[in-house]
């Protein structure tokens, strides 16, 4: 029989394409605020309720459940959302299991680089860093604290923590984003563009996502990005050469983009370099180990699905 694994997030991009790489080895379930499929199983924050069917028999469960943090504006209810859907979501889990006596081999939870700060420096950020003074690193210093109740409290046998960068896919907004303006004529970079985009394309999330729950013997925390820094700069440039376009026009000022984004603009203006370094140690192989790579297999697959 195969272990059974509860991936939650079940209509992001990352638990549809995990899942995928996992169903050959792994019983894959969901769960799902709306379900529409038989490996699906109702879990409702509000209401505090979990579908009792879908704990039955986990071994593993993922956990990738959160709002997004660029979708809108940081007002302070959606600061509040943001914090909530990834806090409040994994104290459900845990109360559950707690509740129905389960005892799971791995937690294995999302996290965010955002742990670091939103700053731009000349420090490489390894999983040893403290965490940043700011909004987002509080959230991911909160959002981890949770996940570790699940060893400390004796329901899950291992926790290990997977902090994410920027997703890169055919399938995400984020290409699509930055692309947009770039193709009208109004496209450069934003602020000094020397800030760093820690990336990482999703097959390689996924790759990283599996080997972690595969190698049952990392109980630890592990950055998700790729090994090649790249400033906001030279994905402008990228993106504008895989599109046939120039970047004529001068960098966006900051106060613009603080303007248009307010708190969220951070996000945008400020970034460091982090280090894969401690993944690869324990024997990770990158497939898209350059921006260059990495978006030659995106585009690809964009002009593929355009015929």
């Amino acid at each position: 029989m195969k272990p059974i694994v509860l991936i939650t997030g079940a209509n992001g991009m990352l638990a549809k394409q995990l899942a995928k790489q996992l169903i050959e080895k792994y019983s894959v379930r969901f769960l799902t605020r709306k379900v529409t499929k038989s490996d699906e199983y109702l879990w409702d924050l509000n209401r505090k309720y979990i579908d009792p069917k879908s704990l039955e028999g986990v071994d593993h469960i993922i956990h990738l459940a959160g709002s997004s943090i660029a979708e809108k504006l940081w007002s302070e209810n959606r600061k509040k959302v943001i914090l909530s859907s990834r806090i409040d979501s994994s104290q459900l889990i845990l109360d559950e299991l707690k509740k129905h006596q389960i005892t799971i081999k791995s937690f294995i939870s999302a996290s965010a680089t955002g742990y670091y700060g939103s700053i731009t420096s000349d420090t490489i950020f390894n999983e040893e860093s403290p965490k940043g003074d700011d909004y987002l690193g509080d959230v991911c210093a909160q959002w981890e604290q949770k996940a570790h109740l699940f060893k400390s409290g004796k329901t899950a046998q291992r926790v290990a923590i997977v902090r994410i960068g920027v997703v890169l896919s055919a399938n995400n907004q984020v290409l699509s984003r930055m692309s947009q303006p770039i193709k009208y004529g109004v496209g450069a970079a934003v602020g000094t563009g020397k800030q760093y985009m820690p990336w990482i394309h999703i097959e390689d999330l996924c790759g990283i996502f599996k080997f972690v729950l595969t190698n049952e013997e990392l109980n630890e925390t592990f950055n998700a990005v790729a090994p090649a820094n790249t400033t906001n700069t030279e994905i402008t440039k990228q993106i504008a050469k895989r599109i046939n376009r120039k970047i004529i026009l001068p960098n966006i000022p900051k106060f613009v983009i603080k303007l248009l984004f307010g708190e969220l603009s951070t996000i945008i203006l400020e970034g460091s370099r982090v280090s894969p370094n401690k993944i690869i140690r324990h024997g990770f192989n990158f497939k898209y180990n350059t921006l260059e790579e990495a978006l030659n297999n995106i585009y690809s697959q964009q002009k593929l699905k355009q015929k």
